[in-house]
């Protein structure tokens, strides 16, 4: 990327929070001066005494390359592009990976407390592998991207009409090189051998067939910015502006994302402005003040997590959070971010139970700045990224977070529906015999469901940790537990909302999801597995080509309850119908109780058809199911004049067609025919009837032969 000076204004926008391209003015760029190509390099550290620019090229010795500081607290320094290329001295630089080696740089930093500290680049658009933490000179600008069709597309794209869904990736797990436990066979079995990592080229050649071939239509990568600790799966980030080296350049996740736009999938990546690690080389105290931090550990820090706060308060940190949103969607060409840990901004006594927080200017918990830079982020979306989603994962109940900012809401593109999730896995890890007792956990969700525009989770978070895995979630024996998880998915792609499964969940990993090893492809090898993961991936496909089933996921036109209360069969049925009425009718018994007739109400007459079943013995189930279309018939049940009668497979989602037909309209009742009574002659001397026009009143009598108005 090429440097541009900024003006006096742009350097302002910077310090007010305005700025959403201050990548372009801080880091590392290159720029041509006199003729030669040089690296232009900036750093703001407001407070420090001195800085200076080290790497391989000086030896790291910072007496070499002292950098000038500007009136802003901008410290710059500009050098050829030949010193960190090894040709210019082959016998000083000949030894291995002298031309990597040569691009390393850090700022060597005197802070104001006289103390000299080393800092990875905050903006550096790539970093070295851990347990390396320096920053890499990296042109970004080499790649060319091939997605011009698909980037078309997306700006006219409704995401709220268009099905959504999402299968949850964590890169250095999904799949590896070597393990004892590859996909599709055993390799070296008998060994202990996790395997190495992927490459971002290996994982497209892998993932991009699976995923077209599951029926997804989006993947989400937990966070592929650099972290320096593999087990915080990405989410104590120190390099903002760089893509992990764990996989290769930062040019090879560029294609990766390439790739996954020409076969028609979306690419969204989780992204974390809430914290960041106290790693000596990263932004913490960085030029020996809290720059990056608030100074108060009441709000600079989480205790729970180790980690310093961003200060929202502060302009700086502001351009730095919005350019970065901005950067990975201008440069990597995300079609989202979802926002890690919204609600520990938001509030700010999240996770201090016990603990000293600072309310706000008014003594609220709320922390204001934070929710006008969430307003400001999600409004520089919308205008310059159309069709692009930003995700939030808030778990406190704040209100209107899909809103716009005009309507006094945070305006994110979708919410992770944490609720729905929370009752709906406390409810599935209870006997069937005692879920009639928590079938409001069920039911609740249709309460809330239209207050904002949801994305049901069942997210990494959720088989980690104790929480066991989506299939060991299930009580019962075997056959119950994948029964139970087919039924779970079945309700699930039913339900109003967007969805988002982990990966693993989809074939019935039992181990809980483990970020240094692969999954259990092996288990594939076993029966139920391979008819789980192709029962997924059926209604993968019936949920991306069924209309009905996400066309109206934000109200009531798209949702009709056929039966909500039978809390004692554990059995819950509802309608989806899109935009031109076409309806699917969805049953789900929570139960391994069999039921050979059940009544169900409906809305209308006509027919219904079974088109898909978890039940089927193709996916291992029993085999009971409604093989012959079903009229619906005019008996009244429950609040309902038709019904019809149906089998209910135990622990099963049955989908059926609803062919309605529409009553007819009652016949007008016959209009009374107007008899006349006959005319009757008027008595002798007795004034006639008064005959009214619309003008004049005319009244004749024998003794008065005039008119009279």
């Amino acid at each position: 990327m090429r440097y541009v000076a900024p003006n006096a204004e742009v350097r302002e926008w910077f310090h007010q929070g305005e700025s959403r391209r201050a990548y372009e003015m801080l880091g590392a760029h290159t720029v041509e001066q006199d003729g030669q190509a040089m690296w232009h390099f900036a750093v703001w550290a407001p407070n420090a005494r001195q800085v200076s620019l080290i790497g391989e090229f000086c030896r790291w010795d910072k007496n070499v390359c002292p950098m000038v500081k500007q009136y802003d607290g901008i410290w710059e320094i500009r050098l050829p592009a030949s010193m960190f290329d090894p040709a210019s001295d082959p016998e000083r630089y000949n030894y291995e990976d002298a031309e990597k080696k040569l691009k390393t740089y850090k700022y060597a930093i005197e802070g104001a407390d006289g103390v000299w500290r080393e800092k990875a680049d905050p903006f550096g658009f790539a970093m070295q592998n851990r347990p390396n933490t320096a920053s890499v000179l990296c042109d970004l600008e080499s790649y060319r991207w091939q997605d011009a069709q698909w980037m078309e597309r997306r700006q006219d794209k409704d995401v709220f009409t268009t099905p959504m869904n999402v299968y949850e990736v964590h890169l250095g797990s999904w799949m590896r090189e070597g393990s004892t436990k590859q996909g599709g066979g055993l390799v070296g079995e008998g060994k202990d051998d996790k395997g190495r990592m992927l490459t971002y080229e290996e994982i497209g050649d892998k993932l991009i067939p699976y995923v077209l071939e599951m029926g997804y239509t989006h993947v989400e990568f937990l966070p592929v910015m650099e972290h320096p600790l593999d087990m915080s799966w990405g989410y104590q980030v120190s390099g903002y502006y760089a893509a992990t080296a764990r996989y290769g350049e930062p040019q090879a996740l560029m294609a990766l994302i390439d790739r996954c736009h020409q076969a028609g999938i979306g690419v969204i990546l989780d992204w974390v402005p809430a914290h960041f690690p106290k790693d000596a080389f990263g932004l913490g105290r960085f030029d020996g003040t809290c720059c990056f931090e608030h100074p108060d550990p009441r709000r600079g820090e989480m205790p729970q997590w180790g980690t310093y706060l961003f200060d929202f308060a502060r302009g700086e940190v502001r351009s730095f959070l919005l350019s970065n949103a901005c950067f990975w969607l201008d440069w990597y060409h995300a079609d989202g971010l979802r926002v890690d840990a919204v609600s520990s901004m938001l509030y700010y006594d999240f996770c201090r139970d016990g603990m000293e927080w600072l309310p706000n200017q008014f003594g609220g918990r709320e922390n204001l700045e934070a929710i006008s830079f969430f307003q400001k982020l999600n409004a520089t979306v919308r205008h310059d990224f159309p069709g692009v989603m930003t995700i939030a994962e808030e778990s406190h109940n704040f209100p209107n977070v899909t809103r716009p900012a005009w309507e006094g809401g945070l305006g994110f593109t979708f919410k992770w529906n944490m609720g729905w999730m929370n009752d709906t896995l406390a409810y599935i890890k209870n006997d069937p015999i005692d879920r009639k007792w928590h079938h409001d956990k069920l039911t609740f969700s249709l309460f809330y469901a239209f207050s904002e525009n949801f994305i049901l989770p069942f997210s990494h978070d959720e088989v980690v940790h104790g929480k066991l895995s989506m299939i060991d979630k299930q009580p019962g024996d075997l056959w119950q537990k994948f029964a139970g998880l087919r039924a779970l998915y079945g309700y699930t792609m039913a339900h109003p909302g967007k969805k988002l499964l982990f990966m693993g969940g989809e074939f019935g990993q039992f181990m809980e999801w483990r970020f240094d090893d692969q999954l259990d492809w092996f288990l594939l090898l076993y029966e139920k597995h391979p008819e789980l993961q192709k029962c997924v991936r059926e209604l993968n496909f019936f949920y991306k080509n069924t209309p009905a089933m996400y066309e109206v996921d934000g109200g009531w036109d798209g949702f009709q309850w056929s039966q909500a209360n039978d809390q004692n069969n554990s059995v819950v049925a509802f309608i989806r119908t899109d935009k031109k009425g076409k309806s699917v009718l969805c049953v789900t018994n929570f139960t391994p109780q069999y039921i050979p007739v059940y009544r169900l109400g409906l809305p209308m007459g006509g027919k219904i058809t079974e088109i898909m079943n978890t039940d089927s013995q193709a996916y291992a189930g029993s085999g009971k199911g409604n093989p012959k279309p079903i009229k619906v018939e005019e008996i009244p049940q429950g609040e309902f004049q038709y019904s019809a009668e149906i089998v209910v497979p135990p622990l099963a989602t049955v989908y059926f067609k609803y062919d309605k037909v529409k009553p007819k309209a009652a016949p007008a009742p016959d209009k009374p025919k107007r008899t006349r009574k006959p005319k009757e002659a008027a008595p002798e001397g007795e004034k006639k009837p008064v005959r009214r026009t619309c003008k004049k009143v005319t009244e004749v009598t024998e003794n008065q032969g005039k008119t009279a108005e």
